[in-house]
């Protein structure tokens, strides 16, 4: 998976941001970003050991997607405005075979989150996922009470199909979340 072309997504052209492939080498500028929205997160993410905060937990999670990469499973980018990192967006669990689908996770930074810089790397990482990996479907998760991270994926085209009870441990407690899909037909119109 390469990194998906600036301005695939007309959020993208409002809302000037880039993905790039993140790298072993990344590992400490996304720790101390996630360290610094740590608390911010924490309301939506799901529960994370302590390692997973530091340079050593990202950079073994960053060889994994690595390899993982190559073998065309998972890919994560950074999503970057004017030079400075300010999130991630994830495309995991990649099943081929008659499903042909993947799952979608995002995040900013507290800093710049509400100016639309995750829908336009949502968008962005729309297109990497039906132009050049050739899935059919895309599905991502969203706390029912997320109404933010809801509009960044209706923006792009998904839609609602249901809500998962106690689907992930969040905070302690295992939470509803609402389900939604994109599919290739309905991502090209």
């Amino acid at each position: 998976m390469q990194a998906p072309a600036a301005g695939r997504s007309t959020y993208a052209a409002a809302v000037p941001v880039q993905l790039r492939p993140l790298a072993p080498s990344d590992a400490a500028e996304l720790s101390a970003l996630l360290v610094a929205n740590r608390e911010f997160l924490a309301a939506s993410d799901p529960d994370r050991s302590e390692d997973y905060y530091t340079p050593a937990g990202q950079a073994q999670s960053l060889r994994a997607v690595a390899a993982d990469h190559a073998a065309r499973r998972r890919a994560a980018w950074g999503i970057v405005q004017n030079g400075a990192l300010v999130g991630k967006v994830s495309v995991f669990d990649v099943e081929r075979g008659p499903l042909q689908a993947a799952r979608l996770g995002y995040w900013v930074s507290r800093h710049v989150n509400g100016r639309g810089i995750a829908t336009a790397a949502v968008g962005l990482a729309v297109g990497e996922v039906f132009d050049l990996v050739g899935l059919h479907r895309l599905e991502a998760a969203t706390l029912t009470t997320n109404v933010g991270s809801q509009r960044v994926l209706e923006r792009n085209g998904f839609t609602a199909i249901g809500t998962a009870p106690s689907y992930l441990l969040v905070g302690g407690r295992w939470r509803d979340h609402v389900l939604w899909q994109l599919t290739e037909q309905d991502a090209r119109g």
